[in-house]
């Protein structure tokens, strides 16, 4: 590889770019390193490029008095020199740069064994090291920079509802989510989470309906009573229902059930959700309980947490699908008709800060007496929506047990 590089060198642009700090003698071997300095000679006295005949030429009369074994060692060295094809430029320069970053590194490590042994007490010798590489490990980037143009911006933000919630009450304020998006839903146990993935996806205008492919990994509920959840609100059946009547709920269950895709993934991370949808490519993805997908354990739960959002966050942006991450709320929120953000159990604002929309559900605080229909309201607090419109406020709604539903 070092022969290459130097036969690469022998390119006058490339080596003036790369000369000097950014190829020190030390990155090349005890024989190569005598062929370079003869190619640092002939590129500060010569404005063109070189051959490896006209390197070797050089490099010969200037050693003239090497023994006779030295000079068949080298003229086998440029032979195979000559042999060599120049690497790719880009190539080149990223190899140049790793072999550059690990000598610097062996340099530090030989002053750090220097003050383990006490040879060596100030900082200096370490501060004269970075002040003189240090600009040498920044990344080389090529920036491809966003469209800003008018009609470029105006129309990525008018597909900003590309799939319409079927809710009425909701839609009217909050009308849909997009490709990139980052939605976070939480709500206390037994407040209809698992419901409310089902009615936006699967009953009737839902996102299948509409032709989303939607992918629910599940790490809570077995998969069974998850995905019978589905076939009620695609049917718009009750259980009893279903069992009654097969014909007519595989009738209407049929359609929706092309296009889902539900997977029991207890003991799964991020890392796995992200293989999921690079080999699945779904239009949006539940992740049933976003929160158990964090591989991170310890005391601060939270930055483990935040972790795993941003990384949603990231498939989202970078696979162009939605991701609904289902969140619990803290005993704090419990009987709350309108509970905050703060309130997403064991995280502080990571999961918060990440999401474009957050839809907190809630419901009225149980007492003696209540009403059928006062039990079956449910709240949908939006918290926070960065989506066009920017709407805030609790849109009231009605959760229909039986056939996982929310309706206006």
């Amino acid at each position: 590889m070092e022969l290459a590089l130097i036969h690469t060198m022998l390119d006058k642009e490339f080596y003036n770019n790369h000369k000097g700090i950014r190829c020190p003698d030390k990155i090349f071997t005890k024989e190569v390193r005598k062929i370079k300095q003869t190619l640092d000679y002939a590129m500060d006295t010569y404005d063109k490029n070189l051959t490896p005949v006209e390197l070797q030429a050089l490099f010969e009369s200037n050693n003239r008095s090497m023994t006779t074994a030295n000079r068949e060692l080298y003229r086998d060295l440029f032979s195979k020199i000559a042999k060599e094809k120049p690497l790719n430029k880009e190539i080149a320069t990223d190899v140049l740069s790793k072999l550059f970053q690990q000598t610097i590194g062996e340099e530090i490590a030989n002053v750090g064994f220097d003050y383990v042994n006490g040879s060596r007490t100030g900082l200096e010798p370490l501060r004269s090291i970075l002040n003189d590489y240090e600009d040498n490990f920044l990344p080389k980037i090529s920036i491809d920079w966003d469209d800003t143009s008018l009609e470029t911006v105006l129309k990525l933000n008018d597909q900003q509802s590309k799939w319409k919630f079927n809710i009425p009450s909701l839609a009217r304020r909050v009308k849909g989510i997009s490709p990139g998006h980052f939605i976070v839903v939480g709500a206390r146990p037994n407040t209809g989470k698992t419901s409310f993935h089902a009615s936006i996806i699967a009953s009737e205008k839902g996102f299948v309906e509409q032709g989303a492919k939607c992918i629910i990994l599940l790490n809570e509920e077995g998969y069974e009573r998850v995905c019978l959840r589905y076939i009620c609100a695609a049917t718009n059946m009750s259980v009893e229902e279903v069992y009654a009547n097969r014909a007519l709920a595989t009738l209407r269950y049929k359609p929706v059930d092309e296009n889902i895709f539900i997977k029991e993934s207890s003991g799964k991370n991020m890392d796995w959700v992200e293989a999921v949808v690079k080999q699945s490519k779904p239009d949006i993805l539940v992740l049933d309980m976003g929160d158990k997908f964090s591989s991170g354990k310890g005391e601060r739960s939270d930055l483990y947490l935040k972790e795993a959002a941003i990384h949603a966050r990231n498939i989202a942006k970078q696979y162009k699908c939605a991701v609904i991450w289902m969140s619990q709320l803290s005993a704090v929120a419990e009987g709350l008709v309108h509970p905050d953000q703060s309130m997403l159990e064991g995280s502080r604002t990571g999961k918060a800060a990440e999401a474009d929309l957050m839809i907190l559900l809630s419901q009225n605080k149980v007492v003696e007496g209540m009403s059928e229909e006062e039990t079956r309201q449910r709240h949908l607090n939006i918290a926070k929506n960065k989506l066009r419109g920017g709407w805030h406020g609790t849109i009231h709604c009605e959760l229909d047990i039986e056939r996982s539903t929310f309706l206006a």
